[in-house]
Formats: C-alpha cells, sequence, structure tokens
C-alpha cells in the first residue's frame, strides 16, 4: 500500500527536488521537436516555444444532483516522453531512441460539495504523430477518500490498475481494447481535429466520468459527430463542436467547442446526464473559458509569481 501512496505522491509535482527547472537541450533534439509534427509548420512554431498554454474555465459541476460552482484549468505543453517507461523525460537530450516526443494535458476541476471540497485532475499524453495516446492517469480526492487510475498502452492494448478507498472497486487491474479513449479527445482536438472519428465508433468513457459515476472501465458504442453553430453556452464566436452520444453505460452527451483555426483553442464543453443518488435528475455540466494565457508555469513557483495567478481571473 504504501508504493501505492508514494507513487501518487510523486506525480503531484512537476519536478524532483534535483531536478534542474530546466534541462540543457541539445540541437539534435530540439531540431526532432520542431520536425515532430509534419504536418504544420504553424502549429510547431506556437508549440515548441517553450511555454505551456493555460486556460482557466467558470466550472457548473453536476454532484449529488445539484449544481456545484468551481474552476477548471486545461494545461498543454510538448514534453519528451519515454516510450518504455511512459513517463517524462529528466534528460531527453541523452536518451536516443527511447525518446518519444507528445503533447500533454493535464485537466483539473474544483468545486464544493457542501462543506466539503472536490479536487479533480487528468493527465493526457498524446504522440504528436496523433496516434493513439500512450498514456492516461486520473485522481479524485475528497474528503471521503481517493481513487486513482491509469492506462498504460502496451502490447496493443491498453492496461489499467485502479486504487479506490470504495469496497466495491478496491484495487483492479485489467486490459482494454485500443479504442478511442474519451480523454484524449482533447490532445487529438489541439493536435489536428481532424483526425477524430465520426460516425457510430467504440469509446472508453473518460476516467473522470467512469470513476464519479462508479463504472467498470470498458469500451462502450457511442454517436460522434461534428457541430458547427454558434452556441450561446460558448458566446457567438465561431466554432466547431466535437459531440459524443452515448447510451451505455448510461444515457450521455458530451459537447466540446473548440475555434475552427489553429491552434484550436478551446471555448468551453458540456455534459448533459443523469446525476445524484438514489433520486437522479438530469443537469448540464458546463465549463466556460475565462482566460488563456502562455506562460513557462514551472519556473514561477515562488511568492513573488502569485500575482501571475491573475492572467487566470
Amino acid at each position: 500500500m504504501y508504493k501505492y501512496l508514494f507513487f501518487i505522491s510523486l506525480l503531484l509535482g512537476c519536478h524532483q527536488d534535483k531536478t534542474p527547472i530546466t534541462n540543457p537541450v541539445s540541437p539534435k533534439v530540439k531540431a526532432d521537436r520542431e520536425t515532430a509534427n509534419t504536418t504544420s509548420p504553424q502549429w510547431n512554431a506556437h508549440w515548441f516555444d517553450g511555454k505551456a498554454e493555460l486556460t482557466a474555465y467558470h466550472l457548473e459541476q453536476a454532484r449529488y444532483g445539484e449544481i456545484r460552482q468551481g474552476e477548471a484549468v486545461t494545461i498543454f505543453v510538448t514534453e519528451d516522453f519515454s516510450a518504455r517507461k511512459q513517463v517524462k523525460l529528466d534528460h531527453p537530450e541523452a536518451v536516443g531512441t527511447d525518446r518519444i516526443p507528445v503533447l500533454k494535458m493535464n485537466l483539473t476541476k474544483k468545486f464544493q460539495t457542501g462543506i466539503y471540497p472536490y479536487s479533480l485532475m487528468t493527465s493526457v499524453f498524446t504522440p504528436l504523430q496523433g496516434t493513439s495516446s500512450l498514456k492516461v492517469t486520473t485522481s479524485v480526492q475528497e474528503w471521503c477518500g481517493h481513487v486513482f487510475m491509469q492506462y498504460n498502452l502496451k502490447n496493443g492494448q491498453y492496461s489499467f490498475q485502479g486504487l479506490s478507498y470504495f469496497e466495491s472497486e478496491g484495487d483492479e487491474t485489467g486490459t482494454l481494447p485500443k479504442v478511442l479513449l474519451e480523454d484524449e479527445i482533447w490532445t487529438k482536438l489541439r493536435l489536428n481535429p481532424e483526425q477524430l472519428p465520426t460516425g457510430s465508433i467504440q469509446v472508453i468513457p473518460a476516467t473522470l466520468f467512469s470513476r464519479l459515476h462508479h463504472h467498470p472501465q470498458k469500451a462502450v458504442p457511442a454517436v460522434a459527430e461534428w457541430e458547427t453553430a454558434s452556441d450561446d453556452v460558448f458566446g457567438k464566436t465561431p466554432m466547431r463542436v466535437y459531440k459524443l452520444t452515448y447510451t451505455d453505460p448510461e444515457p450521455r452527451t458530451l459537447r466540446i467547442a473548440i475555434e475552427p483555426n489553429m491552434p484550436y483553442n478551446i471555448l468551453g464543453w458540456t455534459e448533459t446526464y443523469q446525476d445524484g443518488f438514489g433520486k437522479s435528475v438530469p443537469l448540464l455540466t458546463k465549463a466556460v473559458r475565462k482566460q488563456t494565457t502562455r506562460l513557462a508555469y514551472w519556473s514561477k513557483n515562488s511568492n513573488s509569481d502569485l500575482p501571475l495567478r491573475k492572467l487566470l481571473e
């Protein structure tokens, strides 16, 4: 049990204490990064500027049959990843063929349920070539306890492990087919929206939704489609909306709105489903963009950097 707690604690920091905030990058690695996404030089110029993209959203989250006010934040950044260990490389210039450039997304949600808070986080690591994501991790912390879930792409399928304080879930491991992950839709939208499938498809639902609703890990049928009209929820700006409609394991509709042009900024998202235990009601979870900034946030960790939070208000 202690080794799991130690592993989870490592996820809470961007880097270990002994690791420099920035690592020297060899000319070869820099060149490899700049050509990793060969479909769009404009994309490369945007994402290889040494910064991350931080976007804050006003969040209205369904929980226990009511809507809770909160905040969501997405962090997108390119990183050098270990194909073998499936972790961020500390010294990519010395690794060779084990290094694979990825687009990482961290999605956090924070909201209150009565007296006690919820803190949710999902991380997704998707190769810049747009192939299947290598890894997804999700954690849920609240005063009852916490839950952790991880997917790793190995041998053509996803292996998963889940750690939970719920008796019905406990500690579990298993495998899932290599189909579209709902969690990777976010990174694939930013890489190239056209690579996302439409029509009747198989999808592994979002790890956060599965954890909050205590659904088993499995691939389920869904219908994927694009909508192009402006939407009162996200504002009147031009947009495209990627929509997923589920009937299994329960009826649910997910809509993610993006700007139509590169870098395909995410304007917000909605989820419609039944929520509540015992007496569930149809509710709409939604997130609407407040502010976006590009920043090397990992170097902004002193008290003097606290005013930078205003960039996300």
